[in-house]
């Protein structure tokens, strides 16, 4: 078993220093109404007896900036899997890579895996890990859908990572 700060890796301890923590903020546009869409669907149910697309699965690229306008400086880019799964409500899973490509975190990422109550203003989202200045990140994504305007969407981040 690894010691404290410690990690094996390769039959060796990989040292990592001090836990840290980072608090980050960025918008999420989710763009699926332009010629070049951020999101497609790859699969659907068999059936149409289902509402709110339950069983639908969707690829996704989005762009990430720092403010809310589209215009504003690109932060890196979020590339996700989700899964619609509420059979009451629109609801999905969804597995998600959020990766930094400018700035001091240039070249790291943390990943997501949660379920994110789609129709909800205010959501809880749960960090499960991280590379390069995030290694074995762990926290919380606070997000706000900041603009709906179907199918486009602009969504605000405030994250919160435990990291080393």
């Amino acid at each position: 078993m690894p010691a404290e700060g410690h990690a094996v890796r390769a039959g060796r301890a990989l040292k990592l220093g001090k836990e840290k923590v980072t608090y980050l903020h960025f918008f999420l546009h989710d763009t699926v109404s332009d010629k070049n869409p951020t999101a497609v669907q790859v699969a659907s149910p068999n059936s149409t007896r289902f509402p709110f697309g339950f069983g639908s699965v969707f690829v996704v690229d989005d762009v990430l900036t720092e403010a809310v306008e589209r215009s504003s400086p690109v932060v890196g880019n979020a590339q996700r899997i989700e899964v619609l799964t509420g059979l009451d409500k629109f609801s999905v899973v969804m597995t998600m890579d959020v990766a930094f490509t400018t700035g001091k975190y240039k070249g790291s990422s943390f990943s997501v895996m949660s379920r994110n109550p789609i129709t909800e203003m205010g959501r809880e989202l749960a960090v499960v890990g991280g590379r390069g200045k995030f290694r074995l990140a762990r926290g919380v994504a606070q997000i706000t859908t900041r603009l709906f305007k179907f199918p486009d969407t602009i969504i605000e981040y405030n994250v919160t990572l435990f990291h080393y």
